[in-house]
């Protein structure tokens, strides 16, 4: 039984929607949960950046934006890697020392700039606690998401239109079983 669990999915599909419900489930038994989330951030009805979130302490910084300056670019947006690791891989290396569960959302191409975040992902899948990350839907394209994706300890959820309502639950009741089992 793997340990970690991945959820891609095409963009658009909830993917975080659907790890920010078994955050809250995980949550509310009890649970540790930290990590990161990344959030669109939209200006009159256009997109104009992601945001990541500190899941315990709520702070905000830019992942990326179109009218960022200075950093490397996927698309028309700027990634911001010193607001990222200062809020996305910080979240993830706290999460790792004081959370029973981390999460990351999400491994792409935009958080693979920051060899900081590769290295920390690694020590979380390593690590005994349980991991639940959004994994970018052409991540095997790159060589770390190869890498993560081919790990044994790993079970990656496709998530579609006909089963993103349930999987948030499959997810829980999983992460459940091996935190019981401990």
């Amino acid at each position: 039984m793997a340990k970690n669990i991945l959820v891609t999915g095409r963009p658009g599909i909830g993917k975080t929607t659907a790890v920010a419900k078994v955050v809250e489930l995980l949550s509310r038994d009890g649970y540790k949960v930290g990590g990161f989330i990344s959030r669109e951030v939209r200006k009159g009805g256009t997109r104009i950046g992601f945001e990541v979130v500190n899941l315990k302490t709520g702070e905000k910084g830019w992942l990326a934006r179109v009218e960022g300056r200075g950093g490397p670019r996927v698309g028309k947006y700027t990634v911001d890697l010193e607001s990222f690791e200062t809020i996305g891989v910080k979240a993830l290396e706290r999460s790792l020392i004081e959370d029973d569960v981390i999460v990351v959302d999400e491994i792409g191409p935009m958080e693979l700039f920051s060899n900081e975040f590769k290295n920390i992902v690694w020590r979380a899948l390593e690590s005994p606690k349980p991991v639940i990350a959004t994994i970018h839907w052409k991540a095997s394209r790159y060589s770390f998401g190869k890498s993560v994706l081919s790990r044994r300890d790993v079970k990656v959820i496709d998530l579609t239109f006909a089963n993103r309502n349930r999987v948030p639950f499959e997810i829980y009741k999983e992460v459940i079983g091996k935190l019981c089992s401990k």
